[in-house]
């Protein structure tokens, strides 16, 4: 099941959603109880130094 991270357009709480496949769910800000929240943008973090590579081989 994914993590989703979300936006709340009416006090700018974010906060994390897991999502069970399809299920459509009503996503509500923990912070104020808002449903005018907005999908945000993952961030995430690759192992290894910032100088490593990724090489295709082949």
């Amino acid at each position: 099941m994914p993590i989703f991270e979300y936006v709340c357009n009416a006090c700018g709480q974010k906060f994390e959603k897991l999502e069970k496949g399809s299920a459509v769910e009503e996503k509500n800000c923990p912070a104020c109880g808002s449903v005018d929240v907005k999908k945000a943008l993952s961030i995430f973090a690759a192992s290894g130094s910032s100088d490593s590579k990724c090489f295709s081989g082949g």
